[in-house]
C-alpha cells in the first residue's frame, strides 16, 4: 500500500507544529557562540514580524533528554514553517539542526520523522516516550499551529485549487502530471 491520498485524510494528518534543536559541541567556545547568536538574530527577527519562532528560554549547555551535546530548541508553528526552514539553512553556519514535527508520537518524531541541516548526530531515543495521550499544544496564547483558529480551506476550494494548477501546467512540458483516477 503506498502513501495516502485521500485528501480529507490527508488534511487531519497535516502536521501544525515543529521544532529546530540548534546543536553545539558545549566544550567549543566558538560552536557555542555561533549559536547564542543565531538564536539571537532569530529572536530579533521574531520582533520584527519576520516570522513566529520561540526559542526555549533554556540553552542546554551539554546534552540533555535525547540529544548528546549542547542545544537548544526553536518552537515554529507551521505557518512560519518555510521562513524559519529557510533562514536556518541559509544562516547556520557549520551548526546541525534536527527538525522534527510536534504529534502524539514524540519518539517517532525524532526518529522516522526528522530531518538534519547539516551533519546528524546520534539521538538517545530511549529517554522519549512512545506515545502521548495529547497533542502537543506549546503556546496557545498565539493561536497558531494546533491552536489556530484561522478558518480552514474547504475540500471543494482546495479541489478548485488544485484543477486550476493541473489547467495551468497543461503547457508546461517539465512538469508531471497528475495520474488519472480510476473510473469506477
Amino acid at each position: 500500500m503506498g502513501p495516502p491520498t485521500d485528501l480529507q485524510q490527508v488534511l487531519d494528518s497535516e502536521i501544525k507544529e515543529w521544532h529546530f534543536h540548534i546543536y553545539f559541541h558545549q566544550k567549543n567556545a566558538s560552536e557555542h557562540q555561533a549559536a547564542l547568536e543565531l538564536r539571537d538574530a532569530v529572536l530579533r527577527l521574531r520582533r520584527d514580524g519576520a516570522f513566529v519562532a520561540v526559542p526555549l528560554y533554556r540553552v542546554n549547555e551539554g546534552p540533555m533528554g535525547p540529544h548528546p551535546v549542547g542545544s537548544y530548541e526553536i518552537w515554529c508553528p507551521s505557518e512560519s514553517f518555510v521562513s524559519v526552514f529557510s533562514y536556518l539553512c541559509m544562516n547556520r553556519g557549520e551548526l546541525s539542526i534536527l527538525v522534527h514535527p510536534l504529534t502524539r508520537e514524540e519518539r517517532g518524531d525524532h526518529e522516522v520523522r526528522r530531518a538534519w541541516i547539516g551533519p546528524s548526530y546520534p539521538l538517545d531515543l530511549s529517554v522519549l516516550p512512545v506515545k502521548s495521550e495529547m497533542t502537543p499544544l506549546q503556546y496557545p496564547s498565539l493561536k497558531l499551529g494546533y491552536s489556530s483558529e484561522a478558518p480552514q480551506m474547504s475540500l471543494e476550494a482546495r479541489k478548485r485549487l488544485g484543477a486550476n494548477v493541473e489547467r495551468i501546467l497543461e503547457g508546461e512540458k517539465e512538469a508531471a502530471k497528475a495520474p488519472q483516477d480510476p473510473v469506477s
